[in-house]
């Protein structure tokens, strides 16, 4: 069944954006990311280490700092399990998989987590406000 949704329509065209800002951040570049995070307040993160950030400049902050540990050559995908939008929220959740040169290590490192990511429309773009990411399970 073919899905009319154009808020739909319009998150998945931005998702391309959203995957490559992703893989720029796992080869050391910031930009990108900020380019499509929240400016305004409220924004969160709960990376895989376990602790929560809040605001949306320390989760900006957060996020640069993060980039400066990662060197180029990353391979990333999400495998996206579902999404949803509406004209003023979207979501994906799912698996990303990475593998990424780190600064101080010599064999590659990787990354298989669980990801849930919520965006907003802000000055009529979407802007990344929550992300949710931990280990995937071996199983």
């Amino acid at each position: 069944m073919e899905n009319n949704n154009p808020h739909l329509k319009d998150f998945e065209n931005f998702m391309s954006m959203r995957i490559k800002a992703s893989t720029d951040f796992l080869e050391g570049k910031f930009e990108p990311l900020e380019k499509i995070s929240v400016k305004k307040s409220p924004a969160t993160i709960f990376p895989p280490t376990g602790i929560c950030i809040q605001g949306a400049d320390e989760v900006n902050s957060f996020n640069e700092k993060g980039s400066a540990n990662f060197l180029s050559a990353a391979k990333n995908g999400f495998e996206v399990m579902h999404q949803d939008a509406d004209e003023h929220l979207a979501y994906w959740t799912g698996i990303q998989r990475s593998t990424v040169k780190m600064k101080g290590q010599n064999n590659d490192v990787v990354f298989n987590l669980r990801v849930t990511e919520i965006f907003r429309k802000e000055n009529g773009d979407w802007k990344l406000m929550h992300r949710h990411a931990d280990k995937l399970s071996e199983q």
